[in-house]
């Protein structure tokens, strides 16, 4: 099939690479002229293990190309993809559809075959119906339906996420586009994944409400770990002893900073406002909102703490600033307002993050970024580890001591066991763990 990929971020790159790597034909298509110059010269615009490889192999192989011309893209494509940005609006938190109102009105004005256009953004309930409404009105006489068929990607494992899904949603309404969507989607069909279609106001939800669960899910863990800490629990048992119960499950059950990145945060925001808008307010996912964004603060205050309270002219060591490891993405990182809490009680800052740095220069201009952990570390008065990184799991205890100013390390993400760090000469604090 000819399929083409409107946006070329990180959804619609991925989204793109993997279908090219079934066979189908794949044209990315993007407004920015610089990231398509980048992308046609093997250029990635963002970090993502494996994504370069593969879109340099279907390129070679002549199923993925890059081009600004939607027009031309489009020509011939049974099934288009709009994948662009929907961020949360300022002022309001709705999630901002401009991106794809005028993706849909572009489409309207250049579609001439027969044309399944896929939703791949994540948008609030009765999107399709705004899309559809913007095609329709435009007069065309070409066949056409719209199909909701959110992502599901987990940043740091795209690929294998897209390759091997838990499940593909399609919310389609009529049966047509239902056969062009499991033609687009065979070799997953053929592997025997779980496709669920459903109508396209249930699929836009699905979306919403998995993120929203998630989030929950990591909240609660994170307010046990609290509780923990003052009765003497380790965090660690207690999600493990609720996780192996098959109606919860392990995963999300890690104690840390809070979430972060891409989705949680605009998708909770965005599901608030729907809820709101529809007067069926969701009290649970406001409480989870609140208490994410108190919590990235409260660890700031923990690393002060470690410090005996009083942070003034103290050296901080951060590791990992990224909201998540195997990713350069900052977007609602909780470095980010650790690291303003640290600096409003007069720290010093200084960071090491193995991808994030650049990104993270812009929304920090008052941390010293460094090459690796140990020139972070030099000098420091506590080093705290905030993104998990595989380069962080097996530190030198021993070259960390020597080059530290004091012994102190707060581990954000509980990656130590506390006996090893303490018999190390550590001051040591994890979360939800004593």
């Amino acid at each position: 099939m000819k399929i083409a990929m409107v946006g070329s971020g990180y959804v619609g790159l991925v989204s793109g690479a993997c279908f090219a790597d079934f066979g189908h034909d794949v044209v990315c298509i993007d407004k920015d002229e610089s990231k398509i110059a980048r992308l046609l010269d093997g250029v990635m615009p963002i970090y993502e293990p494996g994504l370069a490889e593969l879109v340099a192999a279907n390129v070679k192989a002549g199923r993925l190309s890059f081009t600004t011309d939607l027009a031309s893209a489009i020509d011939g494509a049974q099934a288009v993809f709009i994948a662009v940005g929907t961020p949360s609006r300022r002022g309001d938190g709705h999630a901002d559809l401009s991106y794809v109102r005028a993706v849909a009105q572009e489409l309207a004005a250049n579609i001439k075959t027969p044309t399944v256009v896929v939703t791949k953004s994540t948008v609030p309930v009765g999107t399709g119906d705004e899309v559809e409404r913007i095609i329709r009105e435009s007069g065309t006489d070409v066949q056409f339906a719209v199909v909701s068929n959110p992502e599901f990607l987990r940043e740091g494992a795209a690929i294998g996420d897209f390759k091997r899904p838990d499940r593909i949603v399609i919310g389609a309404e009529d049966e047509w586009a239902r056969g062009v969507m499991k033609e687009v989607y065979r070799p997953l069909f053929l592997n025997r994944a779980p496709i669920l279609f459903t109508s396209r106001r249930s699929s836009e939800l699905i979306k919403y409400a998995a993120n929203a669960f998630l989030a929950t899910k990591i909240m609660f863990i994170n307010e046990m770990a609290d509780l923990c800490e003052k009765v003497g629990g380790d965090v660690q048992d207690v999600a493990r002893g609720i996780g192996l119960d098959g109606r919860i499950g392990s995963k999300f059950l890690h104690a840390g900073p809070g979430y972060g990145g891409s989705c949680f945060p605009k998708d909770t925001l965005a599901l608030l406002k729907t809820a709101e808008d529809y007067g069926s307010p969701v009290r649970l996912v406001e409480a989870v909102v609140k208490a994410n964004d108190t919590r990235k603060r409260a660890m700031g205050r923990k690393v002060i703490e470690a410090l005996g309270g009083d942070a003034r002219g103290k050296r901080v060591a951060l590791l990992g600033l990224t909201f998540k490891p195997n990713t350069d993405d900052m977007r609602d990182a909780p470095s980010i307002a650790i690291v303003q809490t640290l600096i409003d009680g007069g720290a010093e800052v200084v960071a090491y993050d193995p991808e994030g740095m650049d990104a993270a220069a812009a929304m920090m201009p008052g941390v010293r970024m460094v090459g690796n952990t140990y020139e972070a570390v030099d000098g420091a008065d506590a080093v705290a580890l905030v993104t998990e990184w595989d380069a962080f799991r097996a530190l030198d205890f021993n070259k960390l001591k020597s080059l530290m100013n004091a012994p102190v390390m707060v581990d954000l993400r509980n990656v130590y066991d506390p006996a090893e760090v303490r018999a190390a000469g550590f001051a040591y604090s994890s979360v939800g763990r004593v």
